[in-house]
């Protein structure tokens, strides 16, 4: 009898040391998943698309899905696992290599603020993501931003540089139908452009807005073009197309560092003339279909 207590003591102590080897475990985890103080900056490896990861501290910013659920796997190798929210969402243009990978994330994550252009589209994708939105609409915030608008998420700025309020009125006067229906324009043309400031470092995140409307941004952004010069690192638009930048543009931001995110495809991207006209200009060029997920750490 005194051995079959023992025998029970002795299995309740391997308990309590399992339960302390797990307690001790997660202990150890959280403390390696601690978000530093400095801010990440990820340009996630999905393939033909685009999905820009923004973190600082326990806050995360996410511009665009890319084209599949690829993108989850970027958010839990940069989140902390316990981490199911991201604050804000952003998709630049509803098309599918921006959107579809959005679709995954509503369903995985708890988010707070969704911004997109007014723009729509009839494919069935952005059908899918209207009706997320709708059925989400009691939890998260739905917002078109335009330029000159800023949001602030702790030391983090973003800055919407595209569209004009103005022009897309005129868009819509002009009956290319917008505001959650499909458009007879470019698309690309609608794409949120965003300025991130994060303490002395500017990120320009160019979406798909490529040279048919940079002109435009330019006189949009007026005497604001002190502020979109000397970026420190470009998101290229379009995946380094033919028509992605022009050369006025590029010399006005004059950025330091280029990443094109690219992956295999059909179009040439990246096209020899984005490569010519960064390299004239002197700016490195990062991509992701040679490098994988790229970061930076500021």
């Amino acid at each position: 009898m005194g051995g079959g207590v023992l025998l029970c003591t002795f299995d309740m102590d391997k308990k309590k040391l399992a339960l302390l080897g797990l307690f001790g475990s997660l202990i150890w985890l959280s403390v390696f998943y601690f978000p530093d103080d400095k801010l990440n900056l990820v340009f996630c490896d999905v393939g033909q698309g685009d999905a820009v990861l923004i973190t600082k501290g326990f806050d995360q910013i996410l511009i665009d899905g890319g084209p599949d659920d690829k993108v989850l796997t970027c958010l839990s190798e940069n989140m902390p696992f316990w981490d199911k929210k991201i604050e804000i969402v952003a998709l630049t243009h509803p098309e599918a290599d921006h959107l579809s990978g959005l679709l995954a994330v509503l369903d995985k994550y708890e988010v707070d603020f969704f911004l997109t252009g007014p723009e729509g589209d009839s494919s069935a994708k952005f059908a899918e993501l209207s009706s997320k939105l709708k059925d989400q609409s009691s939890k998260l915030t739905r917002r078109n931003p335009y330029e000159g608008e800023k949001i602030k998420l702790g030391e983090i700025t973003l800055e919407t540089l595209w569209p004009e309020r103005e022009w897309v009125a005129n868009k819509i006067s002009n009956s290319e139908r917008v505001l959650g229906a499909s458009t007879s324009g470019h698309l690309n043309d609608f794409s949120l452009v965003f300025l991130l400031s994060f303490r002395n470092k500017k990120v320009l995140l160019m979406g798909d807005a490529d040279s048919r409307v940079q002109d435009k941004i330019l006189s949009a952004v007026g005497g604001s073009q002190l502020a979109v010069s000397g970026v420190d690192i470009l998101k290229f638009p379009h995946h380094g197309s033919k028509t992605g930048m022009t050369e006025e543009f590029l010399e006005t931001i004059s950025p330091k560092e280029a990443v094109i995110s690219v992956g295999k495809n059909s179009y040439g991207h990246p096209t020899k003339e984005a490569l010519d006209l960064l390299e004239k200009f002197g700016v490195l060029i990062r991509r992701t279909d040679l490098e994988g997920e790229i970061r930076y750490s500021f």
